[in-house]
């Protein structure tokens, strides 16, 4: 079992590695991230054995929440009562996805109400699944939808980023690992690890980022760290994020495809529209830069739209906090509000 399982990850890292270099040749944005992402993606379609990176792939992830936490100065945390009044709306956001979601989900699609309801919350992955496991919920449903979603999300917000505004998605994500102090390289990597297990101890959401992120945050404010993870480690998380989204669709069979994946489809064009009319209505209201607010209000991945904030130089304080409040908001209420709507049902 674990022969068969090294040599289905060392498939994977090839098909990966190959969807990476054939995206950096073509110059195309985010080549580490969205090439072994859609390679990945191709390859499961075709019925391929993949397999993810496991507890390595989830350590990877770590350096993110280091990024964001030493991206927190006492300069930015001076600016965080400028970002209020646009952390208000993160609820209201939350719920037009809900009236929206919700009843495509149950009347279109023909979802059983815990599948609908967690398909429908803009959460983090795993804990919609846990949430939907524990409701009763269509585990594998929910799993593809929300892939679809992060899928859909993470590959068109580099385009239209591109497209409108002229970022350059190629640029590296920080400094050369050969100008980074060793002895803050250490530092960051105790944090993400340790930052990691303390959360996931505490069961908290998102604890391989949370984590890092708050003792990161401490080091930094500090003055034990100054910069954010060396670019070569920044690039290493996007190919193991990419693979990580690429193999959730392994295994996956014409049913599925055609029910799951086409109403993960169908909502993440919802989603689009919700998110236009939301960064549209903070921009006219001078709350943020609309890049900033393009990907504050993208409901991606949280590691995903992390990783895209690095590279496009965006407000990473902003960005994170709208996520990190979103999460907040779903993970505590979403149970709550569904046992009331099955209720009223």
């Amino acid at each position: 079992m674990t022969l068969t399982l090294t040599r289905r990850r060392i498939l994977t890292f090839a098909l990966a590695a190959v969807g990476g270099a054939l995206f950096l040749a073509l110059r195309l944005p985010l080549p580490l991230l969205l090439g072994p992402m859609l390679a990945c993606l191709i390859a499961a379609l075709a019925g391929a054995p993949l397999a993810g990176a496991g507890g390595f792939g989830i350590f990877m992830r770590t350096f993110l929440g280091v990024a964001v936490g030493a991206s927190i100065t006492p300069q930015v945390l001076g600016e965080l009562p400028e970002i209020a009044a646009s952390l208000v709306l993160v609820p209201v956001f939350i719920g037009a996805i809900a009236l929206v979601g919700y009843p495509l989900f149950r009347r279109v699609f023909g979802f059983d109400h815990p599948t609908a309801w967690y398909a429908a919350m803009p959460g983090g992955l795993q804990d919609m699944l846990v949430f939907g496991e524990e409701a009763g919920g269509d585990v594998r449903a929910l799993s593809l939808i929300h892939a679809t979603r992060v899928l859909v999300i993470v590959t068109v917000a580099p385009l239209i980023m591109q497209s409108f505004w002229g970022v350059d998605l190629s640029q590296p994500p920080g400094a050369p690992i050969r100008g980074t102090d060793p002895i803050e390289i250490g530092l960051m990597v105790a944090a993400g690890l340790v930052g990691w297990k303390l959360a996931e101890r505490l069961g908290l959401f998102g604890a391989s980022i949370l984590g890092p992120m708050v003792l990161a945050a401490g080091l930094s404010l500090s003055g034990l760290i100054q910069h954010r993870p060396p670019a070569e480690i920044i690039q290493a998380a996007q190919f193991f994020i990419g693979v990580a989204v690429g193999v959730k669709y392994v295994g996956i069979t014409g049913r599925e495809l055609r029910i799951d994946v086409t109403a993960g489809l169908v909502y993440a064009m919802f989603l689009a529209l919700i998110s236009l009319a939301f960064i549209e209505l903070i921009t006219h209201l001078g709350l943020a830069p609309t890049l900033d607010a393009f990907l504050a209000y993208l409901p991606g991945g949280q590691a995903e739209m992390v990783v895209i904030a690095i590279i496009a130089g965006a407000d990473l304080a902003y960005v994170v906090s709208h996520h990190l409040l979103r999460m907040i908001i779903v993970i505590t209420l979403s149970p709550l509000v569904s046992k009331l709507v099955e209720r009223r049902r």
